[in-house]
């Protein structure tokens, strides 16, 4: 992996770790204070490796430099020093800090640090976009293609929240049994949201960011390490990330670009992750309570069973409407249509379908130009060009092009 790869890699999986632990030292009042100096970390590896080479070990060499900037800043801020001490619980404060990157502390850093940033009084949609820019390292855009929305309203979401812990002087914390009942919904809301991001990002043109999917599988790892948070939910999420993590090989081409579901090498699923997939959506049937991951979960685990047969699409469609009964989304509705098709008919899931108006989202019309393909290939082949005209990404362009490519070949 040269420089123009390995930093950005490194800037989603170790940008949140020491983001996490400098946080834990300053407190609450000062994250800007660690992302200014996590930030300049990044940018000093940027200009020192260009010039002298990557390092050994280039995690290490960021956790090396990120000490010493957090040393240097408190010795050349004697004011911002004696103000902070205070604020300290745990232990004084000198010039020369123990930072403690290790394993532990980071694991235990991060888990305080999801549950601070979930604090109830942060509104939700708040809550996540903090969480996903300090504990995933998502910039601005990133957040704003999640939300739909644009990276105006992210900035302003971001500042309120900070602002908001700092007027409650909330406490980073291991997480208590209150804290759990009050933000675990956020807390996994939020990882699925980061897995989303990586499976089929939004923004720019990869289709597939492992990086993004694999952190938010290790901090639904870590979550899953302390009794209080080893919860059902938690454990549908993981079987759901795992399952969509079987198919990554076969997901994308050598060229990067997107391999339908119907179309993958099943060979290339691998089965390691499919098994561990089991085994989390086993351990999460305990209890009563079933959530949006479970139903998830269950039609993930469908689509590891290559089969093309009724008794799956029946098993997915009755799935989907429990799923869309316990919350419902338009796009789990659109996603319905197409286990419809397949398990009852054609006819029967374009006019479901065309019910949802989603006119705004090239899915809508990607999936009725496939529904449409042998009603009416000219229909199909309209509908079509409009999902390429309103796709946003060219990935999704090129993918579109090829279908109209395959359907004027057929017809």
């Amino acid at each position: 992996m040269d420089q123009q790869e390995l930093i950005p890699h490194l800037f989603r999986t170790e940008y949140s770790k020491i983001i996490a632990v400098l946080c834990s030292h300053f407190g609450i009042n000062y994250i800007e204070v660690a992302e200014d100096i996590v930030s300049d970390t990044f940018l000093t590896a940027a200009e020192l490796w260009g010039i002298k080479g990557i390092p050994e070990n280039p995690a290490a060499w960021l956790y090396t430099v990120a000490k010493n900037k957090t040393r240097n800043y408190l010795k050349r801020h004697q004011l911002f020093e004696k103000k902070i001490v205070t604020d300290f619980k745990n232990q004084p404060m000198d010039t020369d800090p123990d930072i403690d990157l290790s394993t532990t502390a980071i694991a235990d850093s991060q888990l305080a640090m999801i549950f601070t940033v979930c604090h109830p009084s942060v509104s939700e949609e708040a809550q996540i976009a903090l969480a996903l820019s300090l504990l995933c390292g998502f910039g601005v855009q990133e957040i704003a293609d999640a939300f739909l929305t644009n990276k105006e309203t992210v900035y302003k979401r971001l500042k309120r929240a900070k602002e908001k812990l700092r007027e409650e002087n909330i406490a980073i914390a291991p997480p208590s049994v209150r804290m759990v009942a009050e933000r675990m919904e956020t807390v996994l809301t939020t990882l699925y949201l980061l897995f989303n991001e990586g499976y089929y990002s939004v923004s720019g043109d990869h289709p597939l960011k492992k990086d993004c999917c694999m952190e938010a599988m290790r901090l639904c790892l870590l979550l899953l390490g302390n009794p209080l948070t080893d919860t059902p939910a938690t454990n549908a999420l993981m079987a759901l990330m795992c399952f969509h993590a079987s198919r990554f090989e076969a997901r994308t081409n050598s060229k990067g670009e997107i391999i339908l579901y119907e179309d993958q090498d099943t060979r290339l699923w691998n089965k390691d992750l499919v098994e561990k997939g089991i085994f989390y959506l086993n351990c999460a049937a305990n209890g009563s309570q079933l959530s949006k991951f479970h139903l998830e979960a269950g039609i993930a685990y469908w689509h590891t069973h290559p089969e093309d047969n009724k008794e799956k699409w029946e098993a997915i469609l009755q799935l989907y409407n429990k799923l869309l009964m316990l919350e419902y989304t338009p796009v789990a509705a659109l996603n319905r249509t197409y286990a419809l098709a397949k398990a009852n008919s054609i006819e029967e899931a374009i006019a479901e379908a065309e019910k949802l108006q989603l006119t705004d989202n090239h899915f809508y019309f990607v999936l009725l130009g496939t529904l449409y393909e042998h009603l009416d290939p000219i229909k199909a082949k309209t509908l079509l060009q409009t999902a390429k005209e309103i796709a946003r990404s060219e990935s999704d362009r090129q993918l579109i092009q090829k279908k109209i490519a395959e359907l004027g070949e057929k017809h």
